[in-house]
């Protein structure tokens, strides 16, 4: 193995699952440089047309790629399935959100004539994606990015290229160019140099908030090229006083330990009222016990499969031991059940007492609990983080929710309902380390083309009617 092949390993095995060769970053771009006018220049329709055409070709794909994301990303089959039919059901949507946020408009300007304001694409986009949806989030910025009109290169995470390469097959099998949608493969190296290459014109980026800090400095100085960053979270669900105890606890187990706890928008802090707290626990702490951990294709199918990778894990498994040397009371603890391999159960702490938490992501299923004598003091501790992404409030009557949106700082605040599972009909965005304004799903269209206004006249006609010398 020389240093320019990626390999990928199966999570839940550890067995290789792909490799290939690193791509060439300049050749990418100068390839995308040259075809994506042509792209641009295509009526709308053609454009649409070859993107539901790539919508079938993923349904028709549908079990191959499941599997291939659960193998890969290490997800449960059940969920890689939801994770396909998200990207086929992203094409209408995206038709949709382009039409309507980006819709033709001309108006009588009087005697100027009319005024118009049109949307172009930027050009030439580089989409960074994740290995926790590696089919579904870079979908997400490839589809309205050349619905646009723009040409794409694609760099999936560099622990699922094997998913990454399928969704790009699909879309030339469907008939876009493949000159105009590009795979490139790589590490941290491949994404610096599409970030910083004078050829890109937008960088649409979904990770840690390390690596979307990185990027924002890289480009402080060169506005000329859009920046989309979502960066994740460290997440809030709020519990106040509640008949629906057990209901309760369901939302909580869904909102921090689907997907391992691998989710940008998974809640990481549950903030409890102190009187609700004892009947909480005595229904999430059996609850959660109950959780299968497994292989993401065995059966009967489990709940969670493994992290990404034994890094992932061995950092976890240091994050939940120093939560308890800081002071944290354990209540369910994280436990490695298969050696050598990345299988974590779910760990719940009490961190109440932890002087100067932490606020960090930690990325899995490890939840953080804060005990809080009201509903003010739980907005206050809600609030007390850098991040902005999700917020729940579970329980409480109308004016308590009310009063919890109003004073929540998040793009997403959801009142009975999991931190997660966010609509694609909705736009997706943080504030503070979890974004930089710019919301991805419904108003992706935002950032994949720019509006251009007009001012027009079938012939010339103007007149000085000032400041002229008889």
């Amino acid at each position: 193995m020389t240093d320019n092949i990626l390999v990928s390993f199966e999570p839940a095995s550890g067995e290789e699952i792909w490799r290939g060769m690193h791509g060439d970053v300049d050749a990418a771009v100068a390839t995308a440089r040259r075809a994506w006018a042509a792209w641009a220049a295509q009526p709308l329709l053609n454009r649409i047309e070859a993107l539901r055409a790539f919508a079938n070709e993923v349904r028709r794909e549908t079990e191959p790629l499941a599997e291939l994301i659960a193998r890969e990303a290490g997800k449960p089959l059940w969920e890689a399935r939801s994770e396909v039919d998200a990207v086929v059901n992203k094409v209408d949507i995206s038709v949709q959100a382009y039409a309507e946020r980006t819709g033709k408009k001309k108006f009588d300007a009087g005697i100027n004539g009319s005024a118009a304001v049109r949307h172009k694409p930027h050009g030439v986009m580089a989409v960074l994606g994740p290995y926790n949806f590696p089919a579904h989030l870079p979908n997400g910025h490839i589809v309205p990015a050349l619905i646009a009109g723009n040409a794409v290169l694609f760099k999936p995470s560099e622990k699922t290229p094997a998913v990454g390469e399928a969704l790009v097959a699909c879309l030339h099998r469907a008939g876009v160019p493949e000159d105009v949608v590009q795979l490139v493969i790589g590490g941290p190296e491949e994404g610096k140099a599409l970030v910083a290459h004078p050829g890109v014109d937008g960088v649409l980026f979904t990770g840690s908030a390390n690596a979307g800090i990185a990027i924002n400095r890289k480009l402080a100085a060169n506005p000329g090229k859009i920046v989309a960053l979502e960066m994740g979270g460290n997440n809030p669900i709020v519990v106040i006083d509640t008949p629906k105890v057990a209901d309760a606890a369901t939302l909580i187990v869904q909102s921090a330990f689907t997907s391992a706890g691998q989710r940008c928008t998974a809640a990481r802090r549950l903030i409890v009222k102190d009187s609700f707290y004892d009947d909480l626990m005595a229904e999430l702490l059996p609850l959660t016990r109950k959780l299968m951990v497994g292989d993401p294709l065995g059966e009967p199918q489990p709940f969670m499969g493994p992290v990404i990778d034994n890094e992932t894990a061995d950092r976890l498994m240091e994050s939940f031991l120093t939560l308890i040397t800081a002071g944290g009371r354990p209540l369910l603890h994280m436990r490695r059940t298969v050696p050598d391999l990345p299988f974590l159960t779910p760990g719940i702490i009490d961190v109440t007492d932890v002087p100067d938490r932490p606020d960090i992501e930690l990325f899995g299923p490890i939840l953080q609990v804060i005990r809080v004598p009201d509903l003010d003091a739980g907005i206050t501790e809600a609030n007390n983080t850098r991040f902005g992404l999700s917020a729940s409030l579970i329980g409480g009557t109308p004016d308590d929710y009310g009063r919890f949106w109003a004073n929540i700082r998040a793009g997403i605040i959801n009142w009975n309902r999991p931190t997660n599972g966010a609509s694609s009909n909705a736009p997706f965005g943080g504030i503070g380390l979890s974004g930089n304004h710019r919301p991805a799903a419904y108003y992706a269209a935002d950032y994949c083309a720019y509006p251009v206004a007009s001012t027009e006249m079938d012939q010339p006609r103007a007149t000085i009617g000032v400041g002229l010398r008889p």
